[in-house]
């Protein structure tokens, strides 16, 4: 019987040098086919597939497309290219892919459990439970979209549910990290507090994340050992609005006797140093100084056995610097009316920013109020320029809000904040000021549910959506407020 031609071995091949991840072996074997056959859709395909795991997302759909003209009625071509769109951020596109996929072949689990990524990032809710189902019906047994399906459940609303859905991917998977995490998410949102901060030491082996965790040999300290006479270094490690709510633990490790070191951001150096207890500041980057032990922020309330009647929420914990508080005041001169500072987007890199930032136009109905509107806005986005040039009742600062610290000294200048969920809530709920939250339906997990306060803010005052995407209603029941009672945190 004769032998396989000399690229059908190749390929296979490649795709065993693939599978046991030697990468660079399954290209040179993909590669060599194509020197026999330039057109041969399945090498074409997986040389695409690897250029995607290497992030060169861009020559992957080149790829990827070439072998769809050769073969069009492939589902996993198709399948894959939806990945690789959806890498570059372009989910209409990815969505097209996937949507071709299914339906090519409508048993491809893989290709409803996509469509469901994408819609959940559209904001989707209700979209992508119905792709995830539709994919666990397929595959009851797939650990991935239970999971899927159980952020698109919190994403909803429906956090019971959710925790259901993680549970169903962790027995299937128990080392599933994602479930775990997300898991965590969900039993804090509902307040289990003794179950999530245990949970949320997950984050760290998330891929992506094993980077982050620093890798000192000094030991990590979750409460143990007494800290009397040691050294012990706190260190930033997800965004800056997470530091900023942990910070406030930084006085109770001093009163334990510890020496407290933090390692933060630069933008952050200046005001964390204000938080009581601190021994110094280190900026990220900078040489480490000796230590005993180190703790990053988000694993401060568990080494605490934070629960939701012990947050320690005295404040202020942190200040604005002298010298930015007496900048301000000569910038802004005397107050002849309340002022009020405004933030209503943060960083379109926040997983979650669709639904928690909104366009400046949907604020306008706010300026109508008898008060001196100043932004709190450090950067401004494509779509907000025209639109605060053309309403011009709201003063522009982004050009001295260099650090936060900066920001700090503005916010002491005012009488109320109103935010969405950025780090800006944090700082001013951190500084005692009255601040009004603006939320979207489905919350970060801080914000608890089914309450207008905050356990760790007392000056803050919380403003949910209804349902999801409603801002209009958020935007007019703080109008009313407003002409109740500027400035006040109980409104």
């Amino acid at each position: 019987m004769p032998g396989k031609p000399e690229p059908a071995r190749l390929y296979q091949a490649g795709l065993a040098h693939h599978q046991a991840g030697r990468l660079a072996e399954a290209e040179a074997a993909y590669r060599q086919v194509l020197a026999h056959f330039p057109r041969q859709p399945d090498a074409l395909h997986m040389l695409g597939v690897l250029a995607h795991q290497a992030g060169r997302h861009e020559v992957a759909v080149e790829l990827i497309g070439k072998a769809i003209r050769i073969a069009p009625k492939q589902a996993a071509f198709h399948n894959n290219l939806g990945s690789c769109h959806e890498a570059r951020g372009d989910l209409a596109a990815a969505l097209v892919a996937f949507r071709r996929a299914i339906a090519l072949q409508p048993g491809l689990p893989e290709a409803h459990n996509n469509v469901g990524n994408v819609l959940q990032a559209l904001g989707d809710a209700a979209g992508a439970i119905a792709a995830y189902r539709q994919a666990l019906a397929l595959r009851p047994d797939y650990a991935d979209a239970h999971d899927n399906l159980g952020a698109a459940l919190q994403a909803a609303g429906r956090p019971d549910e959710a925790i259901e859905a993680h549970q169903r991917a962790l027995a299937l998977r128990p080392d599933h990290a994602g479930a775990q995490w997300n898991l965590a998410y969900a039993l804090l949102l509902k307040g289990d507090f003794a179950a999530g901060w245990k949970q949320n030491e997950w984050r760290w082996r998330v891929s992506g994340r094993q980077a982050a965790e620093p890798g000192w040999s000094q030991p990590l300290w979750l409460g143990t050992p007494t800290l009397a006479g040691r050294t012990i270094l706190v260190h930033h490690e997800q965004g800056l609005g997470d530091t900023l709510q942990m910070l406030r633990y930084v006085p109770l490790l001093a009163a334990q006797g510890a020496r407290v070191l933090l390692r933060m951001p630069a933008t952050l150096a200046g005001l964390a140093a204000t938080v009581p207890g601190v021994a110094a500041v280190l900026e990220e980057g900078a040489p480490l100084p000796h230590f005993d032990l180190h703790c990053p922020c988000m694993s401060l309330p568990l080494a605490f056995g934070t629960l939701l009647e012990t947050i320690p929420a005295t404040v202020p914990y942190l200040h604005a610097p002298e010298a930015a508080r007496q900048a301000w005041q000569a910038r802004l001169g005397p107050a002849r009316r309340r002022r009020i500072g405004l933030a209503w987007a943060g960083s379109s890199a926040h997983r979650n920013d669709r639904n928690r930032s909104l366009p400046f136009a949907r604020l306008a109905p706010l300026l109508g109020c008898d008060a001196e509107f100043h932004s709190l806005q450090k950067e401004y986005r494509p779509g907000d320029v025209a639109a605060l040039r053309a309403d011009g009742r709201l003063v522009d600062h982004a050009a001295a809000l260099d650090t936060l610290a900066d920001t700090a000294g503005l916010i002491a200048a005012l009488d109320l904040v109103i935010t969405v969920d950025t780090a800006i809530a944090h700082l001013a709920g951190a500084m005692g000021r009255p601040v009004w939250l603006l939320l979207p339906h489905a919350p970060d997990y801080r914000w608890l549910l089914d309450r207008d306060d905050s356990p760790w803010y007392p000056g803050m005052r919380l403003f949910r959506q209804p349902v999801a995407g409603d801002w209009a209603s958020v935007v007019e029941r703080v109008k009313r407020a407003s002409a109740d009672g500027i400035g006040s945190g109980q409104g």
